[in-house]
């Protein structure tokens, strides 16, 4: 299959718009973007004059289909609160690809999501990152696992603060988090002296993060939390990302001598909770004045993920640029999620991931027409 789509606004890897472009589709991948020249022969010419197409948009923080809309604590599948440290959990298995949240995405131009477990753990498990399409889970898998969650202040200590496990404290997160990883590390030691030692999936899984093989994706708003997630990230050698950073803005020249990645988000939500005091629109700005690596989430269903581009939306209006506020939820989404090789710009032998809106994405009265991913259509405005 090959495809020319003409005459479009497409949206380069810096987040500008290339006017009366042509973007060049061969099966799966990306073929070229031109400047409305020559088109080679045995392309099939779709007019898109007039409209706009950017790369499909990547929401990295989400709990697409293990928190299903509508359907109250049978949906629920995202916290395992049964201990405070549960490593062993998988999101992979509780995702249920045909919930409503995943057919939103795809009508709001959405083509990549991580999907995580929930912050009621001091380490909740591993989490996957899918295509948004799809009817078996198994068969939208883009990275499994693509990282480890954890989560530091307000909510493990609510959570588990009735059980005699504990935590009740900042410091007893901290301590829990300190003593799954050294009990990994001993692991990881047994297993090498004696290759016949017992199986434990936690540690196991554990030891990939210790191995950086799979980073810690670590949920933290406070600043104080968030330097707690970078102390003990250090202290073990992980490959780490501060997920939320709703405070980074007060700490953002820590963040940039300590290299830190973060997502940012929901800051479409309500200051539900003290952690959230300070959360604001500047924290975006603030991290891009010093070189912090960002990216926007919504937290679905926090925010709903159609509020994806709103978000990204609202942060220009309150000083982030347009550029980069596209690249947010596009180019700088894939690197967030090691995902820059194949995902997040219109590039040659890129994934075919594409969105066509009828105005400018930024525009209000703009409308998403169709989403494709990997050249095939996911969702028609007009089916």
């Amino acid at each position: 299959m090959k495809k020319a789509y003409i005459g479009a606004g497409i949206m380069n890897q810096n987040g500008i718009f290339q006017d009366n472009a042509v973007l060049l589709i061969k099966d799966a991948h990306i073929e070229a973007v031109t400047d409305g020249g020559h088109i080679p022969e045995g392309y099939e010419q779709v007019n898109v004059k007039g409209k706009y197409i950017t790369p499909g948009l990547i929401d990295v923080h989400t709990h697409l289909g293990v928190h299903e809309e509508g359907i109250g604590p049978q949906g629920a599948d995202f916290n395992e609160t049964s201990q405070a440290v549960t490593p062993a959990v998988r999101a992979l298995d509780g995702i249920h690809p045909l919930e409503e949240g995943f057919e939103l995405a795809r009508r709001s131009g959405v083509t990549t999501v991580q999907i995580l477990p929930g912050s009621a753990n001091v380490i909740g498990g591993e989490m996957v990152i899918v295509k948004t399409s799809g009817s078996v889970v198994d068969e939208m898998v883009l990275q499994s696992p693509s990282g480890m969650k954890a989560a530091f202040g307000e909510n493990p200590k609510r959570i588990h603060s009735n059980k005699s496990s504990g935590p009740v404290t900042r410091m007893g997160n901290a301590a829990l988090f300190r003593e799954a990883m050294i009990k990994a590390q001993n692991y990881r030691d047994k297993c090498k002296k004696d290759p016949k030692a017992p199986r434990d999936l936690g540690m196991e899984q554990l030891v990939s993060l210790l191995e950086n093989r799979i980073p810690l994706r670590a949920h933290a708003h406070r600043a104080d939390d968030i330097a707690t997630v970078v102390r003990l990230a250090e202290e073990f050698d992980l490959r780490y990302t501060i997920e939320h950073c709703t405070e980074g803005h007060l700490i953002a020249d820590f963040l940039a001598r300590h290299q830190v990645t973060a997502s940012v988000g929901p800051t479409m939500s309500t200051k539900s909770k003290a952690e959230l005091s300070n959360k604001s629109w500047k924290t975006l700005s603030a991290l891009d004045e010093h070189g912090v690596d960002y990216c926007i989430t919504t937290d679905h269903p926090v925010v709903g993920i159609d509020h994806l581009l709103t978000s990204a939306m609202m942060a220009h209006k309150e000083g982030l640029s347009e550029a980069k506020a596209l690249s947010s939820i596009t180019a700088f989404a894939a690197r967030h999620l090691g995902m820059e090789e194949t995902k997040g710009s219109l590039e040659k032998t890129k994934d075919a991931d594409f969105v066509i809106w009828s105005h400018h994405p930024f525009d209000v009265k703009s409308l998403v027409e169709q989403t494709f991913i990997e050249g095939r259509q996911v969702y028609s405005r007009d089916v």
